[in-house]
């Protein structure tokens, strides 16, 4: 079950809004175990230019789902976020479910976790200093799985724990639009 934290920047959140929100991305539900249960971030952004902004975060123990939209109307960019998330949840699922039968082990159930997205900094262009930090928890997958969520999360980078060696893995897309795969000796 979908729990929502809806905040709005530039705009007040209005019942007729969060009602909104709440009802187009409960359409989610239908795709997770009864069992699961995660906090939907929403954020809404008005800028001057009259666009609205609406970016989603579903973080899950074994997948993130990230989504944002900008258009003229505020109701239809949270509708174009919703379809979003349903083609990652679909993608996701799809992929996930044929590995299991390729690999003959049962599905995963999907429990939510409470840490922030993968680690990503932010440099100045004259300035070396760190001006953002996140924390991550590393997850046992394999790169495909890791190439699966750094698409969802759309980075170019995703930090993981392989499961086959348990040490830490990152695999980035290359300028080519094909994948690397760095692994650690450890």
């Amino acid at each position: 079950m979908l729990t929502y934290n809806v905040r709005g920047e530039n705009i007040e959140v209005t019942d007729a809004i969060r009602s909104y929100v709440e009802k187009r991305i409960s359409k989610l539900n239908k795709f997770f175990e009864s069992s699961v249960e995660a906090i939907a971030h929403v954020n809404l952004k008005v800028y001057q230019d009259k666009t609205a902004k609406v970016e989603v975060t579903i973080p899950l123990s074994y997948l993130t789902l990230r989504a944002e939209e900008t258009s003229p109307d505020l109701y239809a960019s949270v509708d174009l976020v919703t379809d979003k998330l349903e083609r990652q949840v679909r993608k996701y699922k799809t992929k996930i479910n044929r590995k299991s039968r390729e690999k003959g082990f049962a599905p995963i159930d999907v429990a939510p976790e409470g840490t922030p997205a993968p680690t990503n900094t932010d440099e100045g262009e004259d300035d070396l200093a760190v001006v953002r930090t996140k924390r991550v928890s590393l997850k046992p997958m394999d790169s495909q799985e890791a190439i699966l969520q750094m698409d969802m999360l759309g980075h170019n980078f995703f930090i993981f724990e392989d499961a086959d060696t348990n040490g830490t893995s990152i695999v980035y897309k290359r300028r080519d639009g094909r994948y690397g795969l760095i692994e650690t000796d450890e």
